[in-house]
């Protein structure tokens, strides 16, 4: 295989979205300050979780074709403890700066335009935003 052909893989694995900064339920803190929860994390991604997540917003087409493309993909499991639900997760770069991964609850009822992401930082600080604001963020499948 061409390196070209590589190059072009490698960027039809990265969806390049946007979406509006958005408070949460505040249920992202208590999850990501489990044990098994810290631990999976750090096992499976490679960072231990900062306590909470930074939400986003998502809509339109390319939030529809970016979730068709996640669908598709294995992503990166996280297999709980008995009594919690798994998660489907993929690295994201938030802003062009920080490192972290999407999480997608396998539960049903979670909203569609949810995207939940944990970092080794608080992202909402360390980028001050606020809800509203637009942030940039790249997924990697």
């Amino acid at each position: 295989m061409a390196v070209s052909e590589r190059m072009t893989e490698a960027e039809a694995a990265t969806l390049q979205l946007a979406g509006e900064a958005c408070s949460g339920l505040g249920e992202g803190t208590t999850f990501t300050e489990l044990e098994w929860v810290r631990r999976a994390f750090l096992a499976r991604l490679g960072f231990e979780p900062y306590p909470g997540t930074f939400n986003l917003r998502m809509g339109g087409p390319d939030w529809d074709e970016a979730r068709r493309v996640m669908a598709g993909e294995a992503g990166i499991a996280i297999t709980p403890e008995p009594g919690f639900c798994a998660a489907k997760c993929f690295h994201v770069v938030v802003a062009g700066r920080i490192t972290g991964a999407v999480v997608f609850p396998e539960i049903s009822g979670y909203p569609p335009d949810k995207f939940e992401v944990i970092s080794a930082v608080p992202i909402r600080q360390a980028l001050g935003v606020a809800d509203g604001d637009t942030v940039s963020v790249s997924v990697v499948c």
